[in-house]
């Protein structure tokens, strides 16, 4: 497994894709296009792996995803049990600013649009208050072609232009840029991480796996996701853990703890606080209480 580079194919009527999906789970693998994604999850659970930030994710949440930004829209565990009644539902439009979109975007009307564009290479999260809005446009989009399509595109990218300080998905662009063989490293590490997280995961053994000494495999995954292995770990444990704490199945702390591949209660409470910022029963209590205010 690799960090794909994919080639969306471009239909030769149009300039930009919108691409819906009702699927048993979304794709299963980390991967980059040359395109911006702007995708609406109608309907669906999981994980955003968004280079090496992770965000949960449920139906009516809309993400950009950067030009080449590794990602994994990873469903959560039950979505792979081949249960009928469960699937996800998404709309995605691509577009690529430098590829037949680069003459519009080069008109010096688009300048505020194309700066847009460029400066969002680590993605973003579109807030609540604004994806009713987005997900109007994101239907007419769908539903037009030609110029009127077009024109739909420029208004949804103006007001999404003006969202003021939306939350990045990454905290930063990775200056290093991944070659094949290095995303297939760093793509099997995380998808093996992502799947057996619930476990105790050795140094070693994730070293093994990609043929490096453990202190090689240190410097090369601080290198390639400016944190350490056992932060990224610990980061796709707590995110677990908050899932399991806000869905009200599962108000257990010591129960949550060992599913999610903690050791001890103590060492939980203290990862989930450095992490979060607050105890997890505070965490669990203070999300009941928005959800019934």
């Amino acid at each position: 497994m690799k960090v794909l580079p994919f080639t969306i194919p471009v239909p030769d009527d149009s300039s930009i894709i919108v691409q819906e999906e009702l699927l048993p789970h979304f794709y299963p693998h980390l991967h980059r296009h040359s395109e911006v994604q702007i995708t609406w999850v109608i309907k669906g659970e999981g994980t955003l792996l968004a280079g090496s930030s992770m965000h949960s994710f449920t139906g009516g949440k809309i993400f950009v995803l950067g030009t080449n930004q590794p990602h994994l829209f990873k469903s959560s565990p039950e979505y792979f049990n081949e249960q009928p009644s469960l699937q996800i539902h998404a709309l995605t439009i691509f577009f690529d600013p430098n590829g037949k979109l680069s003459s519009l975007f080069n008109l010096p009307e688009m300048k505020a649009l194309k700066v847009f564009a460029d400066g969002w290479q680590s993605g973003f999260t579109v807030p609540a208050e604004r994806t009713h809005v987005l997900t109007d446009q994101m239907l007419a989009i769908q539903h037009a072609s030609g110029a009127s399509q077009l024109s739909m595109f420029i208004s949804m990218l103006k007001d999404l232009s003006s969202i003021s300080e939306p939350k990045m998905l990454s905290p930063m662009v990775n200056n290093y840029p991944l070659t094949d063989p290095e995303g297939m490293r760093i793509a099997s590490v995380y998808n093996y991480i992502m799947h057996n997280f619930s476990r105790e995961i050795t140094l070693n053994e994730v070293a093994a796996l990609v043929h490096l000494t453990p202190n090689a495999f240190c410097r090369y995954f601080k290198k390639h996701t400016r944190t350490t292995f056992v932060a990224f770990v610990n980061k796709v444990r707590v995110n677990e853990a908050c899932k399991l704490l806000v869905n009200g199945g599962n108000n257990n702390i010591a129960d949550v703890a060992y599913h999610c591949g903690f050791s001890s209660i103590t060492n939980f409470n203290y990862v989930f606080r450095n992490t979060i910022g607050k105890a997890p029963r505070t965490y669990a209590s203070e999300y009941a209480g928005a959800t019934k205010a």
